[in-house]
């Protein structure tokens, strides 16, 4: 199931120019997931705009825009190792997008440490990325160092404040961390 998704996400990257606008309306931590990668392709084909069908992924196939769209969208469907299947093509491996929904992705999997360190490349690329301090402090959670998650929440509110959505939802991941 999970490979359908990052198949079908790679697909929406490939796909027609209106599914980036509607990742892009979605934001970039939401999940549409009727993007026609998610929804017409079967699992490990992505869509191609060109020829306009469904085709197993290729490097070179997709630009790094879109295959950054389509293993985001494969990972907010749960499709974990297709979202990695379809990153791991980017032609810039140094890309903090790329790198952030690969530790994403292999975080959900439950491979943590892997996780952790496509997070740290992400940071050491952009340190001001605040969506991937808000996944990096999740994953310390996860390995229950909530000193670690309360310094990401630290960076996040110099870079950004309280009021960011990033904020926001670390530190209700936090305080659900300490209350259960």
């Amino acid at each position: 199931m999970h490979k359908r998704l990052l198949i079908h996400a790679a697909a929406v990257l490939v796909a027609l120019p209106f599914a980036a606008v509607q990742v892009q309306a979605a934001g970039e931590g939401g999940g549409d997931t009727s993007s026609p990668t998610v929804t017409k392709c079967k699992k490990g084909e992505v869509y191609d705009t060109k020829s306009k069908k469904c085709t197993p992924p290729k490097q070179g196939m997709l630009d790094d825009d879109n295959i950054y769209e389509a293993g985001h969208d494969l990972a907010m469907a749960g499709r974990y190792d297709e979202a990695i299947a379809v990153l791991t093509l980017a032609a810039n491996k140094k890309d903090p997008r790329i790198l952030n929904y690969l530790g994403y992705s292999h975080r959900k999997s439950g491979r943590i440490l892997v996780g952790l360190g496509y997070y740290e490349e992400a940071l050491r690329q952009n340190p001001d990325y605040t969506l991937v301090r808000e996944y990096l402090g999740e994953a310390r959670l996860q390995m229950g160092d909530v000193a670690g998650a309360r310094e990401q929440l630290g960076e996040i509110e110099k870079r950004t404040g309280k009021q960011s959505r990033e904020y926001g939802m670390l530190s209700e991941q936090i305080e659900h961390y300490e209350r259960s």
